[in-house]
């Protein structure tokens, strides 16, 4: 059950576990805490990697498009607003030239996580590197390329959110124990 608003602006992704979360009352779908940004709609699949695992510990997302190099003006607006909006942690993933992450960096002081995606013959190597290479005074986590980075991304932003959540700590650790006891992973 997506939800877009005028804006463009997707709060949750629909799947079971977040529809319970919701349910119980362990999301509010209006607070997103955590901003999640993709070059091009064709990177959805990945990045809803992130979504999901968010939303398996009850925080919500907000999902959306915004090109660093196609709609520059709207991605730089969406992050200068982030915080305003109760964001507290950006996830920006992109392909080939990359500069999503970086641009929310730049446009943000809130810590951004960088997810490089897979799209060019170069198979996430130019994404890497132009994620991983910010300049000095502008910070980019930068994560591994693709789902499996869309996804640590997911849980350094919980690791972090939960540096002021007790409660999210709390359910971070029972999750650790879990994986320990042979649960797997997401």
């Amino acid at each position: 059950m997506k939800r877009e608003g005028s804006d463009g602006v997707v709060v949750g992704r629909g799947v079971s576990a977040s529809a319970r979360a919701r349910r119980s009352g362990r999301i509010d779908a209006r607070r997103a805490r955590v901003g999640i940004g993709m070059g091009s709609e064709s990177d959805r699949p990945v990045l809803d990697e992130a979504a999901h695992v968010l939303h398996e510990f009850g925080v919500a997302s907000e999902v959306v498009v915004r090109s660093a190099h196609r709609t520059p003006d709207a991605a730089r607006q969406w992050a200068r607003g982030a915080r305003a909006r109760g964001i507290q942690v950006i996830i920006a993933g992109a392909g080939g030239a990359a500069h999503l992450a970086g641009a929310m960096a730049a446009h943000s002081r809130l810590p951004v996580l960088g997810v490089p995606l897979a799209s060019s013959p170069l198979h996430g190597i130019d994404a890497l590197l132009s994620t991983v290479q910010m300049p000095p005074g502008v910070p980019v986590g930068t994560l591994g390329v693709g789902s499996w980075g869309a996804r640590n991304a997911a849980h350094l932003a919980l690791r972090i959110l939960a540096l002021g959540d007790p409660e999210l700590a709390a359910r971070l650790e029972a999750r650790a124990s879990e994986i320990v006891r042979g649960g797997g992973s997401r």
